[in-house]
């Protein structure tokens, strides 16, 4: 088995984030490896010529790269203690930027989670999770949200 030295972990700083990191860090303290947490923020490089000029889409991505470093230096802080680790923010389409994040990195394991999306949510907007998984040269581990998250109660 090859040896893991360097973890990619990609999160998106929802709720889910926090599971996603523990599993990063069983495996970083496991194996002593040290840890990358990403997080891609949307290109909105697509809605360029649809009557919104191209400096207000700049505008606001710069607004949410610069409110996500923000969040994720204290994520970084606050989840990572006693782990080497980084973490770095970069704005592109999710799937493309993990796996180039991946290899810039030199990671040999990248942990992500999954939405669990089904049905027309699926269809619509794709899963980030099985285009990193089949494009990966590496191994990807998925973490799922807890059932109880994606549904309502019965009650």
């Amino acid at each position: 088995m090859p040896d893991i030295n360097k973890i990619l972990v990609a999160i998106d700083l929802s709720a889910l984030s926090s599971t996603v990191a523990d599993y990063a860090v069983y495996l970083a303290r496991k194996l002593d490896a040290e840890v990358m947490a990403v997080y891609i923020a949307p290109s909105l490089s697509q809605y360029v010529g649809f009557h919104v000029p191209a400096s207000s889409i700049e505008n606001f991505v710069g607004e949410v790269v610069h409110g996500a470093e923000e969040s994720m230096e204290d994520f970084v802080k606050e989840k990572f203690k006693g782990i080497k680790s980084q973490g770095r923010v970069v704005s592109g389409y999710a799937a493309e930027e993990i796996i180039e994040q991946a290899k810039d990195y030199g990671a040999d394991l990248i942990v992500m989670g999954t939405h669990g999306r089904v049905g027309l949510d699926r269809i619509l907007f794709g899963s980030v999770a099985e285009k990193v998984v089949k494009t990966s040269g590496i191994p990807v581990l998925t973490v799922r949200p807890e059932a109880s998250d994606n549904t309502e109660s019965a009650s």
